[in-house]
């Protein structure tokens, strides 16, 4: 019989952890947006600049699709889940989803891809599609994300700018 645990980490697992690149993104964002949740009042919208980073692993891959877990680094930690998918040997795409405290935000992306020597680089945009609970208005697009992918273990670095709205 399995345990809760093994069927909570097998369906997160499976979730889609996109690969490495835009979870960090995605990251980025929830950390002014939550510390303005506490504050919002109604009518009020507020803007503020985010600059994240963020270390994923490789927890499974299928095909050119890398799922990715790690911590975004900044005001608000939190775990993210990225899927990276490689669609040419120029592109990928990305979905990031990240849980702060109080709720969740998933990101959209695309970037341009290159390799040098055992690197992989990526730089594109990334949009706030959807948030929960203390995220729920949270908005932002053209997110500038870029990053690297170490091929020898798939690791991915990501960095995060832009203007986040709730």
């Amino acid at each position: 019989m399995q345990s809760k645990i093994d069927r909570v980490s097998r369906s997160t697992r499976s979730r889609g952890i996109l690969a490495g690149v835009i979870g960090v993104i995605a990251s980025l964002a929830p950390a002014p947006v939550m510390s303005y949740a506490n504050t919002h009042t109604a009518g009020a919208a507020r803007t503020v600049s985010l600059s994240e980073n963020g270390n994923l692993r490789l927890t499974s891959r299928h095909g050119f699709t890398l799922n990715e877990q790690g911590r975004a680094s900044g005001t608000a930690p939190a775990t993210i889940y990225v899927h990276l998918k490689i669609v040419s040997t120029k592109r990928v795409t990305a979905e990031v989803n990240i849980y702060p405290k109080g709720g969740s935000i998933s990101a959209y992306g695309s970037a341009s891809y290159r390799r040098s020597g055992a690197t992989g680089y990526f730089s594109g945009s990334l949009t706030i599609k959807r948030g929960t609970g203390s995220f729920s208005h949270a908005n932002g697009s053209n997110l500038s994300f870029s990053g690297t992918i170490r091929r020898s273990d798939y690791a991915i670095t990501v960095h995060v700018r832009g203007h986040v709205t709730d």
